[in-house]
């Protein structure tokens, strides 16, 4: 996949950029390891200046970026500026909790002397230059919940980018820069996937962040585990929203068409299985697919529209492909399911329901607006067909009922469960899921610590 910057509202190729060869690749590893050096030792307190500057920065920066990311990736601009912010917002976060999230920790006094020690402290310190490999779906809001926390706890970052948002990578070196970071603590480099295993194995990347696909964080992750570096993935998702009778059933089927659309459907954390009880489930799908139906599907840069196209013609080919399948299995569609005439990778909010377990929907993420609506005659079944699925992001469940809310709670197999509201990630919380959605959190004291080595500093009596 060339490096370049193509309008997925038109198709148009606007910037083309050479990938760096060997050399440039070589000064960049040189640089961050030499950088590592002195900048692991820096108090928090220039750390944190330095973090409040680039999130000052980007703030006065918000309008510019958000109008790249939209031409870029092809999300609708007012959420390319929510996620500017929300980046903005992160950077505080780690800003003003790093030193207290990592402190050093004092066991208990009588482990301590029990272990024949006069004292024992556990402290956090950075592994060095880490390698982050990013999607185009959120181009700032991935890379800054790695780099915030990555960069609080003392670590440099090396960024490899989705190849389709090369302007927005090197905004973030720039931003970086601009803020009084040393050279080297965070670089772009502009490189293809086939050079990333070489950089995996270079002595100097200590550790691997991965957000992506299923076939590259197992690329990553067989690197990693041959060259034992330590790794943090998140992958794909395919999560379910429960809406159960005792629900707010309008509102549920409000926020259910956000959840399911949000940044054009292209999110691993998007609701994308409604599995509704058969008490609610013909009034759910009325207002569900009213609400699809609804949506304003155009040009990005317009305020007004809801749904922007995909970011790829090879995104909108695969849901194609999906929604096809399932047609063709007996799925019935309650909205969309054809692709429009005309310029850009557009497909319409699309509601599909009759999904049988053998279809291919049912199994892979639908990477786009495209929702399957299940039925369930109880709550045994709704976290029957919830767990039905090789991922384990997130999910949600709309319930009023407190003995279904500890039921969904104790034994849906995600990473987090939202009651009465749908999946969004903030820096206080962790953030990442189990099954083939990964491995590692991101984001809270959770996130920082994944690439600390946590130490024992034992003295004796």
């Amino acid at each position: 996949m060339p490096i370049a910057t193509v309008n997925p509202a038109n198709g148009e190729t606007l910037k083309t950029y050479e990938a760096m060869g060997d050399e440039e690749i070589e000064r960049r590893l040189q640089l961050a390891e030499a950088t590592f050096r002195t900048y692991r030792d820096a108090p928090f307190t220039d750390r944190a200046r330095l973090l409040l500057r680039a999130a000052d920065l980007l703030d006065g920066d918000r309008e510019d970026i958000a109008r790249v990311m939209t031409t870029e990736m092809g999300k609708p601009l007012a959420q390319a500026r929510a996620e500017a912010a929300k980046c903005a917002r992160a950077m505080r976060w780690y800003a003003g909790h790093a030193e207290a999230l990592l402190a050093d920790e004092v066991p208990d006094a009588a482990d301590v002397a029990d272990s024949g020690a006069a004292r024992v402290r556990v402290r956090y310190r950075p592994l060095g230059p880490v390698l982050a490999v990013m999607p185009w779906n959120f181009p700032l809001w991935q890379v800054i919940r790695f780099a915030a926390p990555a960069l609080m706890a003392g670590n440099v970052g090396l960024l490899k980018h989705a190849s389709n948002v090369p302007q927005t990578a090197l905004y973030l070196e720039d931003l970086f820069h601009r803020a009084g970071f040393p050279e080297g603590c965070f670089q772009t480099l502009l490189i293809g996937s086939g050079a990333v295993d070489g950089i995996l194995r270079d002595e100097r990347v200590r550790a691997a962040t991965l957000t992506g696909s299923e076939p590259a964080g197992r690329a990553v992750a067989a690197t990693c585990g041959e060259m034992i570096k330590k790794t943090v993935l998140e992958l794909g998702g395919s999560d379910p929203y429960v809406v159960m009778p005792s629900a707010d059933l309008d509102r549920a089927a409000e926020v259910a068409v956000t959840a399911r659309v949000q940044n054009n459907g292209q999110s691993c954390i998007a609701a994308k299985r409604f599995i509704v009880h058969s008490e609610v489930f013909d009034a759910f799908a009325e207002r569900f697919a009213a609400g699809m139906r609804a949506l304003t599907v155009g040009d990005p840069t317009d305020e007004g529209t809801d749904v922007g196209p995909l970011a790829t013609e090879r995104g909108r080919a695969d849901l194609e492909e999906l929604v096809d399948d399932a047609r063709r299995g007996g799925a019935r569609v309650l909205c969309g399911g054809e692709r429009p005439e005309g310029d850009g990778w557009y497909y319409p909010p699309t509601v599909l329901t009759g999904i049988d377990r053998e279809l291919r929907i049912h199994r892979e993420e639908a990477f786009g607006p495209v929702a399957t609506l299940y039925r369930a005659a109880d709550v045994d079944e709704a976290v029957l067909i919830a767990n039905d699925s090789p991922f384990g992001l997130s999910s949600a469940v709309w319930t009023r009922d407190e003995a279904e809310t500890a039921r969904f709670a104790r034994d849906l197999e995600a990473g987090g469960v939202f009651f009465n509201g749908m999946t969004a990630s903030h820096p206080a919380f962790p953030f990442g899921g189990v099954k083939r959605s990964g491995y590692g959190r991101e984001l809270s004291g959770h996130g920082i610590r994944e690439f600390c080595n946590i130490t024992t500093v034992w003295h004796g009596r």
